[in-house]
């Protein structure tokens, strides 16, 4: 235990489950003066953040630190329920997950802890690790050492101040030993089972029920690239990229929805071989481990969370940022609201949202 260490004062963000909890138990372990943060994200009887306080405030008095709620429910409304809901009704397919860990999570976390708690440091269960690259003169994030559960990818947007003071013990380990951690310090959560990678899913059961509490059904065509009508819809929302289940057309090849035209009110479907993109722009982008480039660079991009990495070039624009991917081969799934997240090796060197993409055949229908 180091003098650093010892008495440093580190808030950890619980958030009831294992991943908050072994985090909180692990940096009590290595000496730091722990405070447990909960974020009170969501209004309404019965949200999933109930039973989390519960479970945060359960483990705070086993661990005898001090637990504090923060009620977050006004920014987290602004922030995400308006953004999702704008965005889907606009036709794109949002990744709130970034967008809620930098605007309400981290950013206002760590205010808190240094302006309420006199903490100058914060930790979260994510699986990421950070670094600091004294060429650069920049913090690093970097992917967790088991691939299978890194959540880099929703850490992109993070700035220098945030990942200079974050703390990610669980980038060390596998879910696996976290479980086996928390089994060891006798946490009462070490079986409990995962969350939803979205919050808003866990507490309305599905997207689709989430997003018809805000958006009112607006009947329309589905049609091909050419522009020939197959079928109707009762929602541009309920679809998003890629899809394929549950189109409710019937052809001789499978069909998958490759654009939501808002305008028309339309679903584009195709098959497969005609749904892939050679490019798209990304926007407000954040560069995380390097400056921004003045010239293109190449690396390996993930166009969704559970995509593998695949190579890119990475072309900036004017304005500083933007940029253009120009894939190696043409992909499959690129979904304006999602996140672009670039990679050299496990260096996360920045991200942003994809808004555009070029079509890979002209057509009638978008």
């Amino acid at each position: 235990m180091s003098n650093a260490t010892l008495h440093s004062k580190v808030a950890v963000g619980l958030s009831g489950g294992v991943d908050s909890s072994t985090t909180a138990v692990l940096l009590k372990e290595q000496g730091f003066e722990v405070l447990g943060v909960t974020l009170w994200l969501m209004r309404g009887k019965g949200q999933c953040c109930s039973e989390g306080m519960v479970d945060a405030a359960q483990l705070c008095e086993k661990l005898g630190i001090t637990h504090h709620v923060v009620d977050i429910r006004d920014t987290f409304e602004s922030y995400i329920i308006d953004y999702l809901v704008d965005g889907y009704q606009s036709g794109t397919t949002p990744l709130p997950c970034s967008q809620c860990n930098k605007a309400v999570k981290f950013g206002p976390m760590l205010r808190y802890a240094r302006e309420e708690l006199g903490a100058d440091r914060i930790a979260t269960g994510h699986y990421a690790r950070t670094d600091y690259d004294p060429d650069q003169g920049r913090y690093q994030l970097l992917r967790a050492l088991d691939r299978n559960k890194d959540q880099s990818y929703f850490l992109y947007d993070l700035d220098q101040d945030v990942l200079g003071a974050v703390l990610f013990p669980l980038g060390e380990y596998d879910k696996a030993q976290t479980r086996e951690f928390a089994r060891k310090f006798g946490l009462h959560v070490a079986d409990k089972p995962e969350s939803q990678d979205l919050c808003l899913i866990e507490a309305h059961g599905s997207m689709q029920a989430f997003l018809d509490k805000y958006i009112t059904p607006k009947a329309g065509e589905i049609v091909d690239l050419d522009g020939k009508v197959l079928g109707q819809h009762e929602g541009i929302h309920h679809y998003t990229i890629g899809q394929r289940k549950g189109i409710g057309i019937s052809a001789p090849e499978p069909l998958y929805v490759v654009a939501l035209d808002a305008m028309r009110n339309r679903v584009v479907v195709a098959t497969r071989d005609r749904a892939t993109r050679p490019s798209c722009t990304v926007s407000r982008v954040n560069w995380v481990s390097i400056a921004p480039p003045r010239t293109p660079i190449h690396a390996e991009v993930q166009i969704r969370y559970r995509s593998p990495a695949v190579p890119v070039t990475i072309v900036p624009l004017e304005g500083g940022n933007r940029v253009k991917l120009v894939f190696d081969e043409p992909q499959f799934s690129v979904t304006p609201g999602q996140a672009a997240v670039w990679y050299r090796g496990e260096v996360l060197l920045g991200g942003g949202i994809i808004d555009r993409f070029e079509d890979t055949a002209s057509s009638s229908a978008g």
